[in-house]
């Protein structure tokens, strides 16, 4: 197969796109693709300070690669959630963190959740009675929470994620599945900013995790290749693995199911309620975060329950 560009031999074939490209033009492509994507949905501009959470894996290094290659004031995020499984995650994921961003010059932030908070995400989870066993609910809960703290409190006007296009069908399928009304309406590539949290945008959401996984292989990107020990059995890769199978068989199936939807959302016929009353959301008493309860937020409510459980 010939890359359509140059006529070479092609290094990557993406047949939803009908398009083969080489090396060289692979990694102009997909620059200038995440480029499109920031303008289309307004996600920030050049003038503004984007903070990178960066996980040790494929997509959010690439995505801090992208957005370093073309020129935006992007700095990284990593979050230490202390998980082993036998193979020393979180200690691998942040080595190839720090390890790409002193490679590159790039200004990293690093957060241990065990330093900040006392014990590492699945004690944590453990104390507090939170999770059924695993400890996925209170990591998304921590991850969130500390996001949002790090960009308000240093003064960065943009989250980014390297959510990819598998991550974001397989979390519409689930929300479609169950109607899940509040969820489908917050889904899409930006998430405005709120009292106290800034904007949330995901410039690789229309990238399969195939086209993320090479084009971190042909750019050289050191990732970590294993999944979290705890994210075997769950319900999301359930979900990419049934979808993987409908886009074998309809090439671009996932593609157009989320642009389809973002399309629906956008011309309000959704059928859903469309002005879905929200909760009045107050500041939190201990972290100022905003919380649609009259007391602590969900997060200092763990952190005070695991805080409990441990002195007695």
């Amino acid at each position: 197969m010939k890359c359509k560009k140059c006529g070479g031999k092609a290094s990557v074939n993406m047949r939803q796109h009908k398009l083969a490209l080489c090396k060289e033009h692979y990694l102009d492509w997909v620059p200038e693709q995440t480029e499109r994507f920031i303008k289309k949905y307004e996600m920030f501009t050049r003038d503004e300070k984007i903070l990178v959470a960066v996980s040790g894996g494929k997509d959010s290094l690439a995505l801090w690669d992208i957005l370093h290659r073309l020129g935006y004031h992007a700095d990284g995020l990593y979050l230490g959630l202390g998980i082993d499984g036998g193979i020393g995650y979180s200690h691998e994921s942040q080595r190839l963190t720090e390890k790409f961003a002193h490679e590159r010059d790039l200004k990293l932030h690093i957060v241990d959740i065990e330093t900040e908070y006392g014990q590492p995400i699945p004690v944590l989870s453990e104390i507090s009675h939170r999770g059924h066993g695993k400890p996925c609910a209170v990591c998304g809960l921590a991850k969130r929470h500390e996001m949002n703290r790090i960009a308000r409190d240093l003064g960065y006007d943009v989250l980014a994620t390297g959510h990819n296009l598998d991550d974001e069908a397989a979390v519409l399928f689930g929300n479609t599945l169950s109607w899940s009304s509040e969820y489908l309406l917050r889904q899409g590539p930006v998430l405005p900013a709120s009292d106290g949290l800034a904007r949330k945008v995901k410039p690789l959401c229309r990238f399969y995790e195939r086209e993320m996984t090479a084009y971190s292989l042909v750019r050289g990107i050191e990732y970590i290749y294993e999944e979290c020990p705890f994210a075997e059995g769950s319900q999301s890769i359930y979900y990419k693995e049934l979808l993987n199978q409908l886009e074998t068989a309809r090439p671009g199936a996932k593609l157009t199911f989320y642009l389809r939807f973002l399309e629906a959302r956008k011309r309000g016929d959704l059928f859903i309620e469309k002005d879905l009353e929200r909760a009045h959301l107050r500041s939190c008493p201990k972290c100022g975060q905003p919380t649609s309860t009259g007391d602590l937020c969900s997060f200092c409510r763990m952190i005070e329950k695991a805080t409990s459980a441990q002195a007695a």
